[in-house]
């Protein structure tokens, strides 16, 4: 039942985002004009929106969409005239493996800088810490890549400022997409590893000699772990959303930047194709994460177990 529900629910989601998506982008302005331009002629435009059914009410566009979809259809790019899913997954790689380092970076700076914080709370180390954090939670992510293309490109001349064809290309956009998230770990890491410090259990692995590393690492950190699992799956997620600004500063060639493209040139169906994969990966990360609490803490599963006793 629990995993039932969390499907259904799921799929919900999907189709309220889509829903939603694909109305907003049909008042947003017409495709015609945007992809053939103002100096078109009418019966240009009028057989372009004939060719994609772009003439017919929203609620029919809806239902023909929702249809094409059910049979695997997910439609043809209005600007490159080649299927969907060919043109997107083609992007896929590129940002698969932004989001793979930031996330990797994320937590490999975030979670130790919080148990720093934490062990150090109250000194100078707990608030230089906590300062970073809070800096680079505030600063908007195209500010901060702005402001390392004129450091460390027009100042220094060290790193390129745009494209994806080495590894000297993934410095910059990486620590611009990871800065605001490290922060966000590092302030969760910080707060859940205070709430134990005093736990009976570790002060009983400090009465038998245990050391300071194996206090934190094995047996403050994964009693800590729930809030910390918490924040990462939502930062999985939304590191989709953020590489579209990170990749349209450094010309990063993803999906990111293809969706801006996109909806710059109003190309609905990409559009719509990236809000599906968008979501799923949303939805599919908080599945996980509910999946895994019932193993890091047996408690939720059988709190979750008794209600539906009591609902029977």
């Amino acid at each position: 039942m629990f995993l039932l529900a969390k499907i259904l629910r799921a799929g919900l989601t999907v189709f309220l985002a889509l829903a939603f998506t694909f109305v907003l982008l049909r008042f947003a302005g017409d495709p015609a004009l945007a992809l053939l331009g103002v100096d078109a002629t009418p019966e240009a435009l009028d057989h372009f929106r004939a060719r994609y059914a772009l003439d017919q009410g929203i609620g029919a566009q809806f239902v023909s969409y929702l249809s094409n979809l059910a049979a695997g259809e997910f439609g043809i790019s209005l600007r490159d005239g080649r299927p969907v899913v060919e043109v997107v997954f083609e992007t896929v790689p590129k940002t698969m493996q932004l989001m793979g380092a930031g996330f990797f970076l994320a937590l490999a700076v975030g979670v130790p800088a919080g148990m720093i914080a934490a062990v150090r709370q109250g000194t100078f180390m707990d608030r230089l810490i906590m300062s970073f954090s809070v800096t680079g939670f505030c600063m908007p992510n195209f500010f901060l890549g702005l402001l390392l293309i004129l450091v460390f490109t027009l100042w220094l001349r060290l790193l390129p400022a745009g494209g994806a064809s080495g590894p000297a290309h993934f410095v910059m956009p990486v620590i611009t997409l990871t800065t605001a998230y490290m922060g966000i770990v590092a302030r969760y890491a910080r707060a859940s590893i205070i709430t134990v410090l005093d736990r009976p259990f570790l002060v009983a692995a400090r009465a038998r000699g245990a050391s300071s590393a194996v206090i934190l690492w094995q047996h403050a950190l994964p009693n800590a772990a729930i809030p910390i699992l918490t924040v990462s799956g939502l930062i999985f997620g939304s590191l989709l959303g953020g590489a579209a600004v990170v990749e349209t500063v450094f010309s990063w060639p993803g999906m990111g930047r293809l969706l801006v493209n996109s909806v710059l040139s109003k190309d609905l169906p990409v559009v719509q194709f990236i809000v599906i994969l968008l979501t799923l990966v949303m939805v599919f990360t908080n599945l996980c994460i509910d999946i895994a609490y019932r193993f890091l803490d047996p408690r939720i599963a059988s709190s979750q177990a008794r209600q539906q006793r009591v609902n029977a």
